[in-house]
């Protein structure tokens, strides 16, 4: 062995000895060269970080803070792009702090936990959705309506070194671990990543929605939440017709069991089916006529919007609207304890996204794409890559 070498181990166990010292168990040194500590005990992360609002990404080390009582680190393996990644870096959802790593679907296996952890254990598969702590700890059963959870990115955190939440486009991630969900063996990484955002997220209201055989459910937008719906709406025996402004789209959701799918070019297109869906989603991500998609929908049914646009606005006819006698509403994510059920369910059904796994040095590209609605239908970063 060469002396070089023998310092570098011994260097190793040292830094796992201190971290051990404090009350975390490490699973081994690959891990600890993987996640190496300061002085301080924060990890160094490597990751892909917005600068400004041009929404252009370039590598960037950070650091994160060292693993709490209650957290669990994770090694992440793959992280998967979400439309409001380039949104909220852009700057369209309002003013951000940069640098700042986005990425809220994200999966890995768990190199070190906190001595309070009994959720996890090191060497299990984990996922982290949209959100990663609690400023309280309080944990109600929708997380995602507390004033004091910390969302996966550019989120106040006065415990991170950068003073904000950094995202999944990275190699490691530090959560609590109430946040995360185990990930079932029977799934790969990359096909489960995409359900922690786009699963759930049509998920939770289409299971409000009581669904049932024979149920027409309208589902308008069809990207990476949108194939989703089409595909959960499906395996709860749904009738689903799929309105999309993609021509090229039509054969793939033909093949994700949609019954029917709709060409909008042009909203008339929608009249012909004015009050016939018992349940609608929409997904759309852009300023829309609300109205418009919301009278496919019978009188007293449901219109959910889950799709956020540029600065969070849609566009209302309220006479329209009321024409329709429709009922609207919104939804954001689910619970953590939901999130776990969606991704049990999709996994036992096979309800699974389609992906396209890609490399870091490509996410700008696959940003303009998903911009563009060329996206097919989930982007995956292999974070070996970053």
């Amino acid at each position: 062995m060469s002396e070089d070498i023998d310092q570098t181990r011994r260097k190793a166990m040292k830094v796992a000895a201190g971290a051990i010292g404090a009350g975390v168990m490490l699973s081994g040194s690959m891990n600890v060269f993987a996640s190496q500590t300061d002085a301080k005990g924060n990890i160094q992360a490597r990751g892909y970080a917005a600068f400004d609002t041009s929404g252009k990404l370039a590598p960037w080390k950070f650091e994160r803070r060292p693993v709490g009582d209650n957290d669990i680190l994770i090694d992440i393996k793959y992280a998967s792009i979400c439309h409001s990644d380039i949104h909220q870096e852009k700057g369209h959802w309002g003013a951000q702090q940069y640098p700042q790593v986005p990425g809220h679907e994200i999966v890995g296996i768990v190199a070190a936990v906190g001595k309070n952890v009994t959720k996890f254990k090191v060497g299990d598969r984990a996922g982290v959705g949209c959100m990663v702590g609690n400023h309280h700890h309080h944990h109600a059963e929708e997380e995602q309506y507390s004033p004091d959870t910390i969302f996966t990115y550019g989120y106040p955190d006065d415990r991170s070194p950068t003073g904000i939440s950094q995202g999944g486009y990275s190699n490691n991630i530090v959560v609590e671990d109430h946040f995360a969900v185990h990930i079932p063996e029977n799934v790969t990484f990359q096909e489960a990543v995409p359900l922690l955002c786009a699963g759930i997220t049509t998920y939770s209201p289409l299971m409000r929605a009581h669904l049932k055989p024979g149920t027409k459910v309208g589902v308008a937008g069809i990207g990476g939440l949108g194939h989703m719906a089409v595909k959960i709406a499906v395996s709860k025996g749904a009738e689903v017709y799929a309105f999309t402004t993609s021509p090229s789209k039509v054969k793939d959701i033909l093949s994700f069991g949609a019954k029917e799918v709709i060409v909008v070019d042009n909203l008339s297109k929608l009249n012909q089916y004015r009050g016939q869906m018992d349940y609608m989603i929409s997904t759309i991500p852009y300023a829309f006529d609300v109205a418009a998609y919301a009278s496919v929908v019978k009188p007293y049914g449901t219109f959910t919007q889950v799709g956020m646009p540029e600065k969070f606005e849609v566009t209302v006819n309220a006479l329209n609207l009321a024409a329709s006698r429709v009922n609207f509403n919104s939804s954001l994510i689910g619970g953590i304890k939901e999130t776990q059920e969606m991704v049990d369910y999709c996994v036992d059904h096979k309800v699974l996204p389609k992906i396209e796994i890609i490399k870091a040095e490509q996410i700008n590209e696959a940003w303009e794409n998903v911009v563009n609605k060329k996206a097919r239908y989930r982007y995956v970063i292999d974070s070996a890559t970053i």
